[in-house]
């Protein structure tokens, strides 16, 4: 019988190199599992077109894990749906480039990208029950998840099951299979979401904040337990979140979304140390830590604008400490460092 990692013999190693070229520039098509480029998703109201995702692009090699961090209202989480071809009327997606592993996502029939999903790509979304049927065991949802892309048998694929629940630290996994999902705690839930994820080992899977609703320590095992799966398969992760600190552990790369835009990206470790957009200094400056303890949090003022009435140029400049006449006109994405860019008229460090 097949296990999981079996599955995933034809992918490419699971020890990624860091990227060594800039966000922008091209890099080899081989390399690359998702080439995304202008991609924009638009909602058709009465009032005008809510513009939720704004020319976002995105490069991911295999076995990479990205962080797409923002507040809520960002665009990320319709970002991710829009890459999973989730985007239902009155919405419309665009992009300039939409490639999964060399296919064009946009020219996929409904069909195509039913069978992609859960098999190619998978998500995992904030609230478990948006995965799981509350009349069905779970014995029963998952063996249907793995024969909808496999021909399989009912035992082999239970035992498959067994396995993918072990992986995500599920206790006596064979007896949890027998359960329904509203005997299970909120934590336990979610590992089985993730199992599912993984189940068909899909070579991309998109994380929608699924730790928010969960306490600091269920929250840290399963960021824990997820990484950890990711390096031992191969597979590529989003990680969707408002929180940095919790991404900031996890992720080789940061893509910090405002306002439907990526304004900066580039390697986690340089952007938590070397920030070059005032939006990504504020979400620096609210981790609370230590020395702060006892102190007041630093709060971003304002809130987002609306995406239906965006202002013209730099989106941020109504809350941006540096923002002056300049800012009337769009900033252009420019790279600051090999493979770290920001989009900015008064890019730098924090003083």
């Amino acid at each position: 019988m097949q296990t999981i990692n079996d599955l995933r013999s034809t992918q490419t190693d699971a020890s990624v190199a860091q990227p060594d070229v800039a966000p922008g520039s091209s890099r080899e098509s081989a390399d690359l599992l998702l080439d995304i480029q202008g991609l924009r998703t638009g909602f058709h109201t009465r009032e005008g077109v809510v513009k939720a995702v704004d020319g976002v692009s995105l490069q991911l090699r295999h076995g990479e894990i990205l962080g797409l961090v923002g507040e809520s209202g960002s665009g990320k989480s319709i970002t991710g749906f829009s890459l999973m071809r989730l985007v239902d009327p009155p919405g419309r997606i665009e992009a300039d480039r939409m490639h999964f592993d060399g296919r064009d996502l946009l020219s996929m029939s409904p069909e195509e990208c039913r069978h992609m999903r859960g098999r190619d790509m998978a998500m995992i979304f904030q609230d478990p029950m948006m995965t799981l049927n509350p009349t069905l065991r779970v014995d029963t949802q998952m063996i249907e998840a793995l024969q909808a892309h496999e021909r399989i048998s009912s035992k082999a694929a239970r035992q498959r099951c067994v396995e993918v629940l072990e992986k995500v630290g599920i206790p006596s996994p064979a007896e949890r299979l027998l359960v329904y999902p509203h005997h299970l705690s909120g934590g336990m839930r979610q590992r089985i979401a993730i199992a599912i994820a993984l189940l068909n080992a899909p070579r991309l899977i998109i994380a929608d904040e699924p730790t928010t609703a969960l306490d600091v320590t269920i929250q840290g095992q399963i960021l824990y337990e997820v990484q950890k799966l990711c390096r031992e398969t191969g597979t590529a992760l989003i990680w969707i979140t408002h929180d940095l600190a919790v991404v900031s552990g996890l992720a080789d790369r940061l893509a910090v979304m405002y306002a439907g835009r990526i304004v900066e990206t580039g390697l986690t470790e340089d952007i938590i140390a070397r920030a070059q957009h005032p939006y990504t200094h504020g979400l620096i400056a609210s981790i609370p830590s230590i020395e702060t303890r006892g102190a007041e949090l630093f709060q971003i003022p304002g809130s987002t604008p609306s995406l239906l009435n965006l202002p013209p140029g730099c989106p941020f400049q109504a809350r941006c400490y540096r923002a002056d006449g300049a800012c009337v006109e769009d900033p252009p994405m420019e790279d600051v460092a090999p493979g770290h860019a920001a989009r900015c008229w008064h890019r730098g460090v924090q003083a």
